[in-house]
């Protein structure tokens, strides 16, 4: 088969087009409280077999590229990833995707052979699939609600990192080594390409930020181009082993993103749209695949079925073992619980027996998507009044908005802040802001005032602050306003060290 300008001239107006409407559909999930991932699946149905007539059933080829778009969107995890933040729930985090994982496996394929009658196979790739929570889908939702760290942390943890152990795990069942060679060499083997693509990730990381910072590219566009490369280099490396790429560039990002690097808010910034526009593609290709006129009454009712389990018995006793390690108030727990969304991965995973012709594969995939697209559409919109229903969400509203920009050669950040309609700075005076040492406020814009501060100045409701940061104090920075903006002026009272004056 050839592919000539006639048809690139096509694929690019389809494309583009596609595109466009997915990006606008994020706005409008956004509204709704949804995550975006419904709305590009649906965009993949309505141009698919069913409704343009767009037809896609290559499963070889959505396996190679759905894997491809999970590792730019787990690099981008990675990048944009606060080690300070996953820190203190890195415990709880990574326990839950790996010991949580296989509990949650266990009852899913447990409840699906016995209630609904799937043989072994199938029902331990099904439990394998969906136990997987996807970090788009949780934190699409997850914005408008402000959550304490922890619970932040332990979800984006959990959502890195427990895509390789389901990766792997669902690749040796689909094809038959599990069987084969028995329960105790599958878990070996789960833990060696673990522990071996962490290895590798680890060494990319902490080597490329060794190399990147002493690198001195021409042109600051290829500093973004070069720490992306070094992401899938790792995932490349890893794979070439037989290991899990998919740890390997999950860590390996995790170490560039927080690593002193030049450019690191432009790095960020590209990977975030790289990894949108991987997940469109993804998403929308998954529903390229679907048939819809192989959905029926009964895969409708098995999916509810198996997403019961998986909602009200499986996720719930996953996360209570899991919390053995770090013990959380059972109000967290329960909103752990409701808060493991499922996204792509569930279906990704579903084209590896797809791929491989396992008997009932294309039935599965079916259950899966149904199941992923009735239950996000049951818990992610519920999110918000869950939270604060347990009393779970933060005091204060968000609002206080940061952006950063980056000054590399005064090794500093100037960081963009809004004081909301609700936000306790205001009435504060600038004196009264105590920031870290280094840190000062050089403007405040009130409408169309430009105001140079000085320590008397208060700060009003909409108020646009500029502030100049150390990189070093950038952290301690963003905390300190947001502490005051949640609590007041005397907020984690924080007096200048002796002899400091820190009043701009």
């Amino acid at each position: 088969m050839t592919f000539d300008v006639e048809q690139l001239d096509g694929f690019l107006l389809v494309g583009a087009a596609v595109t466009l409407l997915a990006i606008l559909a994020v706005r409008l999930s956004s509204r709704a409280g949804l995550p975006s991932l419904l709305f590009y699946l649906l965009i993949g149905v309505a141009i698919g077999e069913a409704g343009a007539g767009i037809g896609f059933d290559d499963a070889d080829l959505a396996h190679a590229l759905g894997f491809a778009a999970l590792a730019l969107i787990l690099a981008e995890g990675g990048l944009t990833t606060k080690w300070s933040e996953v820190r203190p729930a890195i415990a709880l985090g990574a326990t839950l995707a790996t010991v949580g994982i296989a509990v949650s496996v266990l009852v899913v394929a447990v409840g699906a052979h016995l209630l609904l009658g799937l043989p072994w196979q199938l029902a331990v790739l099904l439990g394998a699939a969906t136990s997987a929570t996807d970090a788009a889908a949780v934190f699409s939702v997850l914005r408008v609600v402000p959550l304490p760290r922890r619970l932040m942390g332990t979800l984006e943890a959990e959502s890195g990192l427990n895509d390789a152990p389901t990766v792997v795990l669902v690749t040796l069942v689909a094809s038959g080594a599990a069987t084969e060679h028995g329960v105790l060499a599958m878990l070996g083997e789960i833990v060696f390409e673990l522990t071996l693509g962490s290895l590798v990730g680890l060494g990319v990381g902490f080597g490329g930020a060794w190399l990147m910072r002493r690198a001195a590219l021409p042109s600051s566009g290829l500093y973004p181009i070069a720490v992306l490369s070094l992401t899938l280099l790792a995932y490349g490396a890893a794979a070439g082993l037989h290991a899990s790429g998919f740890a390997a560039v999950y860590l390996a990002a995790l170490v560039l993103g927080n690593a002193d690097l030049p450019h690191r808010n432009a790095t960020r910034s590209f990977a975030e749209g790289v990894a949108w526009l991987a997940q469109i593609g993804l998403f929308v290709m998954l529903g390229l695949l679907l048939s819809p006129g192989r959905i029926t009454l009964s895969t409708v009712l098995t999916a509810v079925v198996a997403g019961l389990v998986l909602t009200f018995v499986a996720r719930p006793v996953s996360v209570a073992v899991s919390a053995v390690v770090q013990p959380l108030p059972w109000r967290e727990l329960a909103f752990l619980s409701w808060a493991g969304l499922r996204g792509a991965v569930p279906v990704v995973l579903m084209t590896i027996p797809l791929s491989q012709g396992v008997p009932g594969s294309e039935q599965l995939f079916d259950i899966v998507f149904v199941l992923v697209v009735v239950y996000t559409l049951i818990t992610g919109p519920t999110l918000p009044a869950v939270a604060r229903w347990l009393g779970v969400a933060s005091a204060g509203p968000r609002d206080l908005e940061v952006e950063a920009a980056p000054l590399d050669r005064m090794a500093a950040d100037l960081l963009q802040l809004r004081v909301g309609e609700t936000s306790r700075l205001h009435g504060v005076e600038v004196r009264e802001l105590r920031l870290p040492p280094g840190a000062s406020l050089s403007l405040v814009v009130r409408g169309e005032e430009i105001l140079v501060p000085d320590g008397r100045t208060v700060l009003r409701h909409g108020d646009d602050l500029l502030v100049v940061v150390p990189r070093g104090h950038r952290e301690a920075t963003e905390r300190r306003l947001r502490d005051i903006s949640t609590s007041g002026r005397l907020a984690r009272w924080n007096p200048p060290a002796e002899g400091t004056d820190r009043t701009p």
